[in-house]
């Protein structure tokens, strides 16, 4: 028999971004590859910094459906809502193609929800408010289409780990070392609760010491910023419009008319898509 195959599609999160070995990143998805089986475990990481749903789509889906995985990861959506494209509805038809090309083949899926990237970084209330509803309406598409699938899901928008300067990297948008082997662990444990992972869970404790706060200032000084800004750009003009308009529905005492306004749009992108896939 081959050794199961477990392939993972994604961004800088999965890529292992923050979680630095030798030239390269290893990352969360890695460390639970160690874990799946007693034996050895082909992994493929596929995940590409910066990418989007429509990269997912369009570029990851068909290499990783080629490798035939027995378990895949889809773990992606933050980059979706940094952009002013962002359309929720695109994003739940992606997310859809991907998860039911991978669960026609038989591959056990992995998904998860996310943190939203303006608490992360600290933006102001404003600033941050509109970006934490886009996440929140990515996160409900998630929740929806995963219990669809009977994806194997991860509630990674929650916990005291968030608030764990340790847990994170210097850009706070990534998880450290610390971090990765925290999201590898949380996927084992429901993995295994399942029986899908027989393997030894991975350690929580980290293998390399924590980079220096020197160090880390200068990978944001330097390599972090400009991460940061070039999936940023576009986005600002968009987002001032947005905390505009967030100022002038508080003053009004409407605010809540916007996260109406984001849950039926959530609502309408669920409705439109294709007909369950076990119905008749």
């Amino acid at each position: 028999m081959r050794a199961p195959r477990f392939v993972a599609l994604g961004d800088s999160l999965t890529e292992g971004v923050g979680d630095p070995v030798g030239d390269g990143w290893r990352g969360w998805a890695a460390l639970l590859a160690d874990g799946l089986a007693e034996g050895a475990v082909e992994f493929t990481n596929l995940a590409v910094s910066g990418s989007q749903t429509r990269d997912v789509l369009e570029r990851q889906l068909p290499a990783g459906l080629a490798l035939r995985p027995d378990v895949v990861s889809v773990v992606i959506g933050v980059n979706d809502t940094l952009r002013c494209t962002f359309d929720i509805r695109a994003v739940a038809a992606r997310l859809d193609a991907v998860y039911a090309a991978f669960t026609e083949q038989g591959a056990v899926l992995l998904t998860a929800c996310l943190p939203d990237p303006g608490a992360m970084l600290g933006l102001p209330g404003a600033l941050s408010r509109p970006l934490a509803r886009r996440q929140r309406a990515v996160n409900a598409v998630v929740h929806a289409l995963s219990e669809r699938y009977g994806a194997v899901h991860l509630h990674a928008s929650e916990g005291a780990w968030l608030t764990d300067r340790a847990m994170w990297s210097a850009d706070r948008l990534h998880p450290g070392e610390r971090g990765h082997r925290q999201l590898a662990v949380r996927f084992h444990a429901v993995l295994a609760e399942r029986g899908l992972a027989r393997g030894t869970a991975p350690s929580p404790e980290p293998e390399f010491p924590a980079p220096t706060k020197s160090a880390s200032l200068w990978w944001l000084a330097t390599a972090g910023t400009g991460w940061v800004a070039r999936r940023c750009t576009d986005l600002l003009p968009q987002l001032l419009t947005l905390a505009a308009d967030e100022m002038r529905h508080r003053a009004r005492g409407t605010s809540a008319r916007l996260d109406l306004r984001a849950s039926a749009a959530v609502s309408a992108a669920l409705a439109g898509l294709s007909v369950e896939p076990d119905a008749a």
